[in-house]
């Protein structure tokens, strides 16, 4: 199938690792050019690295804390200034935390909602005017299924994962016309975060017992963690012409997670 994605450009946050990367990779391998943006430069420069010559021409990397808004701004402008337009953005970057809700610190609390809400707001508000020049335009914002199956563990990320998702449909009825959006929520995906989750656990069992005991307490249907190639696919399709009816909703890749009866 062609996604119709040849010369087109997005905008990419968190791209550095993890799924953000792997939506990276699978734009570039579809023709797509990527300005991605991440905190780490070493991260970065490995991804780079990583890339065959001709992918890597169709990258542009920036070292940008999404929260920092002046250089996000900066960054996106730049981005939209190369091709005259911004085709697509994604909304990737996040980092979570565990515990129980009261005995979550409020400046952690404020922590996750700037990152997962405020970071949102960051980008889409820069991008929208370069969006509005192209034709079609896309927009994902990568959330959690915690946003509707709540984690008593991850509290303040279950919250503001709630606060996305109605983010979420508020930007597509307000673009309505204009940009399409969609949230895609993800289960348990095997990523750097995954592993510090299960150093923090401190129930000395093996990587690989603790990712099984997670597959079956989060009932997953598909009886393994998803993989960051699992998700990239998903997204890319999102964010290609194909997708033009897909907007204001939200899609789980999550592997039926909680899909047991």
């Amino acid at each position: 199938m062609d996604l119709q994605l040849e010369g087109r450009h997005y905008y990419v946050t968190g791209a550095s690792r993890g799924v953000g990367r792997a939506i990276a990779e699978c734009l570039i391998a579809e023709g797509a050019h990527v300005h991605g943006c991440a905190r780490s430069a070493d991260d970065l420069a490995s991804f780079r690295r990583a890339l065959p010559a001709d992918g890597a021409r169709r990258l542009t990397l920036d070292g940008v804390d999404v929260l920092d808004e002046a250089a996000l701004v900066a960054s996106v402008r730049s981005a939209g200034e190369q091709a005259g337009r911004l085709d697509g953005i994604v909304a990737c970057a996040g980092a979570g935390v565990t515990g129980p809700a009261l005995a979550t610190s409020n400046d952690t609390w404020r922590q996750q909602f700037d990152i997962k809400v405020v970071a949102v707001l960051n980008l889409f508000r820069p991008a929208l005017p370069w969006l509005e020049r192209s034709v079609m335009p896309r927009a994902v914002i990568v959330n959690g299924i915690t946003a509707h199956h709540p984690e008593p563990s991850m509290a303040a990320v279950s919250a503001t994962r709630s606060a996305v998702a109605n983010l979420g449909r508020t930007l597509a009825v307000e673009l309505a016309g204009r940009v399409g959006v969609t949230v895609v929520n993800l289960g348990a995906i095997l990523t750097d975060r995954q592993r510090a989750r299960w150093e923090q656990d401190r129930s000395g069992a093996s990587f690989e017992d603790w990712t099984a005991d997670q597959v079956r307490t989060r009932e997953i249907l598909a009886g393994r963690m998803g993989l960051p190639r699992d998700v990239a696919p998903v997204v890319t399709f999102l964010l290609s012409p194909l997708a033009g009816y897909v907007t204001g909703t939200s899609i789980d890749v999550a592997g039926g997670s909680y899909g047991r009866p």
